[in-house]
């Protein structure tokens, strides 16, 4: 790890105290300079530090996205992820999109400040306004059919779930095929894209794209009603952190994609199970009765009588 993540993980460590420049040089054996050095670059980077004379260096309360704060808090067995960090951007799916078709590795990772461009599925805008939500894509090499595509999108939707249980006891569910609700409000949309070769049928990567309402508590006047925070703004809880529990989950399964152990936990947790629904197909919407999750992740619905399944869509529930 740099000087600057391990003088960031020292101050992290301390919170609330102050650490002096020269029990940071000692313990990192490296010079008071380059620890002042590592202090200017967290600086701009948005970290608040304090520096006091003969009292040394506090990290204030801030919540700044960065690279290294992500990438430390990884498992040892993801410790090689390419992380990158944007102030702004467009689009994180765009970002990916362009890095994967210049052979970037599988599991890399693009997150953003703010997304002045965001989109959901269809083309639909994402609200991603700056410092509040967790904005990421990921590129996921996996070698799988084009058929079997819609598994991405309900494994990533489990991998989001339990990277919210593992750090609070929040219960979720999940609306086909893409959307996570807390409360009855709409808290994380998950969107993908696929880059597939026409003769062989296999997709050659997939962009996830992950957008989560980490603590946004103000939204536009259309998406009040159904859109909501995760967390309140006073959760002890910084978006790094969350991050990188997010990464190592979204990596955990992807490598268990074939063995399809999670499409159980999907159907667990599904909002629409059992329930009337309304689907569109050919910009028409249809009734019907949601029956089960089959096993590549397509949504078995009973319409007129008639069973049939969807592998991709839009879908209506009232909650």
């Amino acid at each position: 790890m740099t000087t600057k993540t391990l003088v960031l993980e020292i101050l992290e460590k301390n919170p609330g105290a102050y650490v002096s420049g020269e029990h940071i040089a000692s313990e990192l054996s490296v010079s008071r300079t380059a620890v002042w050095k590592a202090i200017r670059t967290l600086q701009s980077e948005g970290y608040l530090i304090s520096a006091v004379s003969n009292k040394g260096y506090l990290l204030e309360n801030s919540d700044v996205l960065s690279a290294e704060g992500i990438r430390s808090r990884l498992l040892p067995k993801y410790a090689d992820t390419v992380v990158i960090v944007k102030t702004s951007t467009e689009s994180t799916n765009l970002d990916a999109k362009v890095l994967a078709a210049a052979g970037a590795k599988h599991g890399t990772v693009i997150l953003a400040e703010e997304q002045i461009a965001g989109r959901g599925r269809y083309g639909k805008s994402f609200y991603s306004p700056k410092g509040t939500g967790i904005y990421l894509s990921i590129i996921a090499r996996l070698g799988i059919s084009f058929s079997d595509a819609v598994m991405i999108t309900t494994a990533a939707g489990v991998a989001v779930c339990r990277s919210i249980e593992s750090v609070s006891d929040l219960c979720q569910r999940i609306k086909w095929v893409n959307d996570i609700f807390l409360n009855g409000k709409k808290i994380c949309g998950i969107g993908t894209e696929a880059v597939s070769n026409i003769e062989s049928g296999i997709l050659e990567s997939v962009i996830v794209g992950v957008g989560v309402n980490f603590k946004t508590s103000e939204f536009p006047e259309d998406l009040k009603q159904i859109a909501g925070p995760l967390f309140p703004k006073d959760f002890p809880l910084t978006r790094n952190a969350f991050a990188a529990v997010l990464i190592n989950h979204l990596l955990d399964m992807f490598a268990a994609l074939p063995e399809k152990s999670f499409i159980e936990e999907y159907r667990e947790r599904s909002l629409i199970l059992g329930k009337e629904i309304l689907f569109l197909e050919k910009n028409v919407w249809h009734s019907a009765k949601a029956v089960e999750i089959d096993d590549k992740g397509g949504l078995v619905v009973e319409a007129d009588g008639k069973i049939r399944t969807l592998t991709s869509g839009e879908v209506s529930v009232r909650i």
